[in-house]
């Protein structure tokens, strides 16, 4: 014991040097936690000290099929060895059959690949722009976005996620990217309102010939950074009513909720509403960095040289790509995502009903969860997913009252078990102060 203990003690301060080192040259844009993770298997990590982690992050959203993966890394490991990059210049057979899938798969037609969910909804901008300048008509084209959406970190992404936190510091005399107007999330009359305020006709505009309209009305299914807010049938009718009768696309950011997480392919499926154009990324290519932008044929207004990337398509991601959709296919993943989705709800509600005062709300679509904090409790999600990490279950905070479950969608009933009974311990514990 003695000899392992010691072990132990050494390789924790190899780690803190390492972090140390680490911290000296990479910019500090995250807080990180003093965890260094060196392997994982399925929804298991280990950190460098040897200890275990159940694993409710996923790489946030990303890891689909967990850790190790056998058929994911047999896809990469085979493409690395054949070819890994050539530019979209030519023909790339994997590109094609992943977007014959999504296609196949969805509402869409048509499908633009790219290296982020940020990118994938930079893409949805522009060609929102496009189709409003040479469908529609529109000389300044606006898109509404909700507010505590989360749409990226890139200029025009987060003049869309109108959370003021995320733009901080970042405009330019007090303004972002022209052409973003923003409104409550869930609310028709509040969308109404908007849309005819925007697409009114100043005289001065009719006179100067001038229009200024509605181009899309970009939304999440659910939102995710925003508190695992889902949104509702009624309000995501509303704004495809107003799509068809204005001619404005209706975009859906599935960047967090896409590729089964929600228990359906796509999280505006549990909406009843087809969108025009939607973005996807992180679970897409299982931790293999992907994105992709997808429309429908009368939005395809992109042309040569009008948008591209360097490295969107590629064959490696595109193999992780197509190791996720044969996952999704043959493993059953869709019915595994509604079954753990049930049974996590249901352990935090046994929770709630455990401490009433404490849990606030529980809400969300099968693997992406939130359990809300009573404002009164005096603690906030950061605090008590650091607590939980100390007893071996990862989990992220989603703003700072909520707690974020989005374990890989491979999740087994025993993990699921294994975690509420760890997070049920956490929750005592500060229920108790």
């Amino acid at each position: 014991e003695t000899v392992a203990a010691a072990a132990t003690t050494t390789a924790a301060d190899d780690t803190t040097a390492k972090q140390a080192a680490f911290d000296e040259v990479v910019m500090k844009t995250y807080g990180r936690y003093p965890i260094t993770m060196v392997k994982g298997k399925g929804a298991h990590l280990w950190d460098s000290t040897g200890k275990e982690y159940i694993d409710f992050v996923a790489g946030i959203s990303t890891c689909s099929l967990g850790h190790s993966n056998e058929g994911l890394t047999a896809a990469v490991a085979k493409q690395m060895s054949e070819m890994h990059h050539v530019s979209n210049l030519y023909y790339i057979p994997g590109q094609g059959d992943l977007a014959a899938w999504l296609v196949a798969r969805s509402c869409a037609d048509k499908a633009f690949f790219c290296n982020s969910g940020a990118e994938a909804n930079e893409g949805a901008i522009k060609l929102a722009r496009k189709h409003a300048h040479t469908k529609l008509g529109i000389d300044k084209p606006v898109i509404i976005t909700a507010l505590s959406s989360f749409h990226g970190r890139t200029l025009a992404a987060i003049t869309a996620t109108a959370q003021p936190k995320y733009q901080q510091d970042f405009d330019y005399g007090g303004k972002m990217v022209e052409g973003f107007e923003y409104v409550p999330y869930n609310d028709v009359e509040a969308l109404k309102a908007k849309v005819k305020q925007i697409n009114k006709r100043s005289l001065w505009s009719r006179i100067r010939g001038k229009k200024r309209g509605v181009a899309a009305i970009m939304l999440e299914a659910l939102q995710g950074e925003g508190g695992i807010q889902p949104g509702t049938e009624e309000y995501f009718k509303v704004a495809r009513e107003i799509c068809d009768e204005t001619g404005a696309l209706l975009m859906c950011d599935e960047v967090q909720v896409g590729m089964g997480r929600s228990g359906k392919m796509w999280g505006f499926e549990n909406l009843n509403v087809e969108p025009d154009v939607f973005t996807i990324a992180k679970a897409l290519g299982g931790g293999v960095p992907i994105g992709a932008m997808l429309c429908k044929s009368h939005c395809n207004v992109f042309g040569p040289g009008d948008h591209a990337t360097t490295f969107g398509g590629n064959p490696l991601a595109c193999a992780a790509g197509l190791a996720v959709t044969k996952a999704i296919d043959e493993d059953n993943l869709l019915e595994n995502v509604a079954a753990r989705g049930a049974q996590l709800r249901a352990g935090l509600e046994l929770i709630q009903t455990e401490h009433p005062g404490w849990v606030k709300d529980i809400r969300g679509w099968g693997l992406i969860t939130g359990l809300e904090i009573s404002d009164d409790q005096g603690v906030t999600a950061g605090e008590v997913v650091g607590a939980a990490i100390k007893e071996g279950l990862l989990l992220v905070p989603a703003g700072t009252h909520v707690v974020r479950f989005v374990p890989p969608l491979i999740v087994t009933e025993k993990d699921v078990t294994d975690a509420l009974a760890i997070f049920s311990k956490v929750v005592g514990s500060f229920a108790k102060k």
